[in-house]
């Protein structure tokens, strides 16, 4: 266990999965509701507009849902990122797996700001189509300029990153491809990721900022873990394992539990208590606090 998990793991999100898809749920329903967009368009990443006091699009443009084929794949693209995030969870841990994501959110709005400042010095007009007609927005309209360069920052890439951070850690699992075609993770991780190269070198630079911003977290983790990429998460996990065991037979610990003897090495979000009515100094986890039978001595 790291220092900094040490110290901040107990404010880890569990089941930090099941907030992200709520959020593209709720992303989706707006989308519904609102088809003119206008409502949308005040919670994306607008780096101008976040400096113009708009502060919480840092947080809402997480509702911006990836583009979708309707509602049945809307809710199966929900089931399948709920169940990778919740597995990696799982493997990971909860303090890595949340790491893992905000550090993607972060690399993200950093990258929108990065391209704001490039975007003022090199690229002054950018090209839309409004109806049939095309117009040209320049950095004078700055306000509408960045709007519409802020809906490339969406949860499109935060969603690769899942599922290249899933095949990298369950390179055999196995998945049906159109619900027919058995294909392994590892070889959708690849073409995936040969796809997004292909689209980084080709796109311009806003793209590649987009793109590269978006995925830095999962190259990141791919450096960090290289040395475990070669285990399966059982291996992963019993490594863990073995070595909080060591930890936890090595070190001193300032708590444990009288029942079933958990540390704070074992458990480093769990709380601690002594029983005042318990003869002598018996401390408890907070599982078998209010459950154990008091210690009586006579």
């Amino acid at each position: 266990m790291s220092p900094f998990e040490r110290k901040f793991g107990k404010y880890a999100i569990r089941n930090l999965s099941y907030v992200l898809v709520f959020c593209y749920a709720v992303g989706y329903l707006l989308q519904m509701m609102d088809r003119s967009g206008f409502v949308l368009s005040w919670l994306t990443l607008n780096p101008y507009a976040i400096l113009h006091g708009q502060i919480w699009r840092l947080v809402t443009w997480v509702l911006i849902p990836p583009s979708s084929g309707g509602l049945f794949l809307t809710l199966l693209m929900l089931y399948f990122y709920c169940s990778l995030g919740t597995s990696l969870e799982r493997v990971w841990g909860t303090y890595r797996y949340n790491v893992y994501l905000f550090q993607g959110m972060l690399f993200t709005i950093a990258g929108s700001f990065l391209l704001m400042g490039y975007c003022y010095l090199f690229q002054p007009q950018i090209p839309v189509i409004y109806g049939n007609a095309l117009h040209f927005l320049t950095i004078d309209t700055p306000y509408e300029y960045f709007r519409e360069i802020a809906v490339l920052f969406s949860t499109f890439y935060i969603n690769m990153s899942i599922f290249l951070a899933y095949a990298a850690t369950f390179p055999n699992a196995q998945v049906l491809l159109m619900f027919i075609i058995p294909v392994r993770v590892k070889w959708m991780g690849i073409f995936y990721a040969v796809v997004l190269v292909y689209q980084f070198i080709q796109t311009g630079v806003t793209g590649k900022i987009v793109i590269g911003a978006s995925l830095l977290n999962f190259v990141v983790f791919f450096l960090t873990s290289r040395n475990m990429m070669h285990l399966n998460p059982k291996q992963i996990h019993r490594r863990q394992e073995f070595k909080r065991d060591l930890r936890r037979n090595t070190g001193i610990t300032k708590h444990k539990c009288a029942i079933c003897g958990r540390t704070e090495v074992d458990s480093p979000q769990m709380q601690f208590r002594f029983c005042s009515k318990c003869d002598g100094n018996y401390e408890y986890c907070e599982e078998h606090l209010y459950t154990h039978t008091h210690i009586k001595r006579n």
